[in-house]
């Protein structure tokens, strides 16, 4: 038995910021953005709501997808790194709203990589056969720690959420394999300095900017390329595979450059990649699911199909999953 996604759901806000946006609150251009990430706009969630409303909006399009009461849920995994509050999980605040009274949850925190580490952990509580029913979130709310005096990242990073349903399958579908690594060496390259227990929020971590995220872009650039590309070149050596198989290849969208490459390394043509980056900028770990969604909904996959997945974000961590897709 395997755990399949029975169900796919997202939703990104409406505001856009543009380029030609960014272009009076920092010293860049639409051409240097463009040719850069591949980004021309992001999507903005309004300051009076959390990163839950993105998720709870997304789970609301599988569950109506799938004509099935949120009753039935069993388990809610909520990949974040920008939850509504640090406590109680965002998950919790799901759950309440979604009224799914029988599931129980929490957050995962695998910064860009955390869908990819939910997704995995979802399949194999299906598989150990003790839920039937488990929704996995991947949703950010960048806007929320972002300096917007910093042309470094805030020409990045964009708000939006996904979720799949995972059921199980027959053996022949569903996630059927995963590669995650984890290197904690390249934690201070991707981080946010302050706000937790070993610099707790004061006047002088405000005043010196330390909430905000902070990115090495070219560390993060070059390790990215590196680790995506070697975990779906093993992944697909490990289950007799080549990239012809392979009929989408959805990657975390951070940067056109970086997913070019690893296409390139993994042998994948162009129209094996889904591309959504120019539409909303890196959404942590709303990137994937989001994609998915939009795939599938677009009618590019279709039952039978092979599906790999790949990631990279802060800690370092990065991964890949080879998807066999269930779904008409």
């Amino acid at each position: 038995m395997h755990a399949g996604i029975t169900g796919v759901g997202h939703f990104v806000p409406e505001q856009r910021l543009t380029n030609r946006d960014l272009e009076k609150m920092v010293e860049t251009s639409d051409e240097w953005i463009t040719t850069r990430t591949g980004i021309k706009e992001r999507r903005i969630l309004e300051k009076a709501k959390g990163t839950s409303y993105m998720a709870i909006k997304a789970a609301e399009m599988i569950l109506e997808q799938r004509k099935i009461s949120a009753e039935e849920l069993d388990l809610i995994l909520f990949a974040t790194v920008t939850p509504d509050r640090f406590v109680p999980p965002a998950a919790a605040i799901v759950q309440n709203e979604l009224h799914a009274s029988n599931a129980w949850g929490f957050d995962i925190n695998g910064a860009c990589s955390g869908f990819a580490c939910a997704l995995s952990t979802g399949a194999q509580f299906v598989e150990a056969g003790t839920h039937k029913k488990v929704l996995v979130i991947g949703a950010d709310k960048m806007s929320s720690i972002i300096d917007y005096k910093d042309r470094n990242t805030c020409v990045l990073f964009g708000d939006g959420g996904g979720a799949v349903l995972l059921e199980p399958v027959d053996d022949d579908f569903g996630i059927m394999d995963h590669i995650l690594h984890l290197d904690g060496s390249g934690a201070d390259h991707l981080c946010i300095s302050a706000g937790g227990s070993l610099r707790p929020a004061s006047l002088n971590t405000v005043n010196n900017r330390m909430h905000y995220l902070y990115q090495n872009g070219r560390t993060v650039f070059k390790h990215a390329v590196t680790g995506m590309a070697d975990v779906s070149e093993r992944l697909l050596k490990k289950n007799n595979l080549t990239s012809k198989d392979i009929k989408l290849f959805i990657p975390h969208q951070a940067n056109y450059r970086i997913i070019e490459a690893v296409a390139q390394r993994v042998g994948l043509k162009p129209e094996q990649v889904f591309l959504n980056i120019q539409k909303y900028g890196n959404t942590t770990a709303g990137t994937l699911p989001i994609a998915m969604s939009e795939a599938y909904h677009d009618k590019l996959l279709q039952r039978g199909d092979w599906v790999l997945l790949s990631a990279f974000g802060a800690g370092f961590t990065w991964g890949s999953l080879l998807v066999k897709w269930v779904l008409d």
